[in-house]
């Protein structure tokens, strides 16, 4: 018989009572008391079902977890789950551990390290095929890839044999590990078990392969399967491209399409990412255009990656009709979308369209803010940059490694020494960001624009790092500006060591000697270049009428249009750079002087 229990507590004191009572092990009188209460919290639930665990009275928190489930609308916490794993194990109730373990999925719990061991744990404890592919995956989808590795291992010599679902689930931690070794023992496994048939293992198997770039061993296990389904054919393909091997890539695409294996969006998406990843700008486009003929809208992640045809091909106008279509399709609420939008625009020349993409977007995060940052960089409007790191760190985000290149390149440009100086000082210091090779290149850079070239030279010998040819290449640059012969002969031929076959650092020292009256050693420089085979292709420039590029070189009469925007692939000095925007004016059209790959293709001509 139970003494008199206090009755009507308020929920903070029943609370106490209850958690009293667990702690001193006395389970009924604090049952007694959680039964009284009409609507108990999930603090209250969890402390009973924990004490209940922890007593041993596995079975009645179990009973109590699933009274929990059904007559809440409350989402358990992360203790209460490890609570009922622990009954779930003790009892090695295989039913109820599946169970939680899909609570844990479905209330985001699938990547917490705790519960996750308590999960797999629990599962070790239960020990049927079923429990053990589960906690072989659990371990998998919490990153934990050796360790799926040897439960699956474990699992064999306990003497349950893995299954269809096991090994499919296990493949990928070979494949996330580029762990080629294990993945043959699996193979060898699935050989030795007749499951070549089973379409997923197959898939599995090309896509470890594939991932450990052993491309010519997942072409055929591709090649054996029976059966193929539309996953397999993607799998193959990506690994052509990535890879490098585009044609191949293509080959396997086309042989697809020929058989008519049913195509979905990730098969046009693989195709079209494959051949932007690979410098294949026109045949991307081209491909787009196929998908759209066949009835496929492009998606957000079709027009992610098709927006660098733009920004390759400078193509101001096939970026619009890209926007347009976001536009419409609700796209700008992605935040990938939308900050491929204002690299674009940026890279396209059109900084303020840019802005206004950036300023409309409603969350911004890390990659967004360095996109714009970069943007104004690239444009030469150090002071902006600057302005958009400090907004940057004051809305909390936190910069990386990307933002500070960009923010010393804009203090390169626009000639702010001292800023560049603080920016470089305060990455270790108050950002915990290392500088890298790059980010002390971009320092000389900033100091050899200045003409603090003496400054850039001792830099570059106080590295903590091996100076790369970036930062060798921005003294070299400057000396070419300042006129500096005996620094410009240092970075020169150290630059000869690191990449000899750069054309444009012989050229450029070739120039300075020029300018110095040194003909005799310009003319050795020259002969340098000509005796180690290293040619320097010709400068051409391009412009874009309706949807074509036209490319064409000094004196070509060839291309007789109307001249709506002229692109150069050269650098040009500042009088150059005054004087086209004079007569930009003068006759008014938009010069836009801006660096640029050649082409001569088709620009874009699409539904969007």
């Amino acid at each position: 018989m139970l003494s008199k229990l206090p009755t009507s507590l308020p929920p903070h004191l029943a609370l106490k009572f209850i958690k009293v009572y667990s702690n001193s092990g006395d389970l009924q009188r604090a049952r007694h008391l959680f039964d009284k209460i009409p609507q108990p919290d999930l603090p209250t639930w969890t402390i009973l079902i924990s004490a209940l665990t922890k007593h041993g009275r596995s079975l009645e928190a179990i009973q109590y977890y699933n009274d929990f489930r059904h007559k809440n609308c409350v989402e358990p916490d992360k203790l209460l789950l490890l609570s009922v794993a622990k009954a779930c194990a003790s009892l090695r109730d295989v039913m109820n551990a599946r169970r939680v373990h899909e609570d844990a999925i479905r209330f985001g719990f699938c990547s917490d390290v705790l519960l996750g061991n308590a999960l797999i744990d629990m599962y070790g404890k239960c020990r049927d095929v079923i429990s053990w592919t589960s906690m072989a995956s659990c371990y998998v989808n919490c990153g934990l890839l050796r360790e799926a590795l040897g439960a699956f291992r474990k699992m064999g010599l306990n003497g349950e044999r893995p299954n269809s679902v096991t090994v499919s689930s296990i493949l990928p931690a070979c494949a996330d590990l580029k762990d080629l070794k294990s993945g043959r023992e699996v193979h060898g496994f699935v050989v030795r078990n007749g499951m070549r048939g089973n379409v997923f293992v197959s898939s599995a198997l090309v896509n470890m392969y594939a991932s450990c770039l052993s491309i010519r061993q997942a072409q055929l296990v591709f090649d054996s399967m029976s059966r193929r389904d539309t996953v397999s054919w993607n799998v193959l393909i990506t690994a052509y491209f990535l890879n490098k091997e585009c044609e191949k890539g293509l080959s396997v695409f086309g042989r697809m399409m020929s058989e008519g294996v049913e195509l979905n969006y990730a098969s046009w998406n693989a195709v079209i990412g494959g051949c932007m990843q690979n410098g294949r700008t026109e045949k991307a486009l081209e491909v787009l255009s196929r998908m759209q003929n066949s009835g496929f809208k492009p998606n957000q992640i079709t027009i992610t990656t098709v927006l660098p045809a733009c920004t390759n091909l400078e193509s101001l106008r096939g970026g619009k009709q890209i926007h347009g279509y976001v536009f419409r399709h609700w796209f700008f609420q992605d935040l990938t979308t939308t900050t491929a939008l204002v690299f674009m625009y940026a890279k396209c020349g059109d900084l303020e369209l840019s802005r206004r993409v950036f300023s409309m977007m409603r969350k911004r995060d890390t990659v967004s803010w360095n996109t714009m940052i970069i943007a104004n960089s690239m444009h030469g409007n150090g002071e902006e940059a600057l302005l958009l790191f400090r907004e940057m760190v004051d809305s909390g985000v936190r910069p990386n490694s990307v933002t500070f290149t960009g923010v010393l390149s804009g203090c390169s440009h626009s000639r702010l020494v001292d800023e560049g100086l603080l920016i470089f000082d305060s990455m270790s210091r108050d950002h915990s960001v290392e500088p890298d090779a790059d980010h002390h290149s971009c320092m000389v850079d900033v100091l050899s624009r200045a003409g603090r070239l003496e400054e850039a030279y001792e830099f570059i010998k106080k590295m903590p790092i091996e100076p790369t040819a970036g930062a060798w290449g921005a003294l070299l640059g400057g000396c070419r500006v300042y006129k500096n012969v005996e620094l410009g002969r240092i970075a020169a031929n150290r630059l000869f060591e690191i990449e000899p076959d750069n054309p444009g650092n012989y050229v450029l020292l070739s120039n300075i000697l020029v300018s110095a009256k040194l003909w005799s050693e310009a003319s050795e420089t020259r002969k340098l270049m000509r005796d180690r085979g290293v040619t320097k292709n010709p400068g051409c420039s391009w412009i874009q009428v309706r949807n074509r590029v036209h490319t064409f070189v000094v004196g070509d009469k060839s291309n007789d249009h109307i001249v709506d925007s002229v692109f150069k692939n050269l650098r040009i000095c500042g009088d150059c750079h005054n004087a086209i925007k004079f007569m930009a004016k003068i006759v008014g059209v938009q010069i836009i002087p801006h660096a640029l790959k050649p082409a001569s293709a088709p620009v874009f001509n699409f539904w969007f």
